[in-house]
């Protein structure tokens, strides 16, 4: 209770009209997450709310269609992460790294930078009955890693090196994303395909709702 309080304090100073609502996910309907309401506040932000969304990304807040995808390859693949030590890389709202645990890994850590997202990751996790983790910073995390999933985070190209650090420091690496199409990194591989949107919905082009998955190993 004290994380979602402190989460939706954190979501009405940035967006005042917004709250947090439990939410059935429609492709992974095992787990729930507490996102942004699905009537958010649609209309035309002030200069000062602008600013507000721009320092404080709420990515947290969504569950993004890559992280649906990845969620239902791994409650439908429980055997890519049973009984493994699984990291989920920059993991939002946590739902990569819940479906992991409820698919069978034997220990999950969620890592993001943003301390919010590690509080909705906890949150959520409680909501879901499964214990993860929690790490802010992935180069703290010692001990040896069986496989890192990672969803929607190569939006930015200045994340792509980190391909070859996840490859170099885990057995396997999944990886879901919506947003490069031309994707030439070996050693991944195109392992999937699955059309999903964000919650709440963003309206995404149909561009950004044609997910794939990449396995690297």
């Amino acid at each position: 209770m004290k994380d979602r309080t402190t989460l939706e304090q954190q979501l009405q100073r940035i967006l005042p009209g917004a709250r947090l609502e439990r939410v059935l996910l429609p492709d992974v309907p095992e787990l729930k997450l507490w996102l942004m309401n699905r009537d958010y506040p649609q209309g035309e932000l002030s200069a000062a709310e602008v600013q507000q969304v721009m320092d404080h990304p709420l990515y947290w807040v969504f569950c993004w269609a890559s992280g649906q995808v990845l969620a239902r390859y791994l409650l439908d693949n429980p055997g890519s992460v049973r009984g493994r030590r699984v990291l989920d890389f920059g993991c939002g709202s946590g739902v990569v790294a819940i479906a992991a645990a409820l698919a069978g890994a034997a220990d999950v850590v969620a890592c993001d930078l943003d301390p919010l997202a590690l509080a909705a990751t906890r949150l959520n996790a409680e909501e879901n009955g499964v214990a993860l983790s929690l790490a802010d910073d992935f180069d703290t995390v010692t001990g040896h890693l069986d496989l890192i999933i990672v969803a929607d985070v190569l939006y930015d190209r200045e994340n792509f090196p980190w391909l070859q650090r996840f490859v170099d420091r885990a057995e396997q690496v999944l990886i879901a994303d919506s947003r490069v199409k031309n994707f030439d990194h070996p050693p991944y591989i195109q392992i999937g395909r699955r059309e999903s949107c964000t919650i709440p919905d963003l309206e995404e082009s149909p561009e950004f709702r044609d997910v794939r998955i990449y396995l690297a190993d």
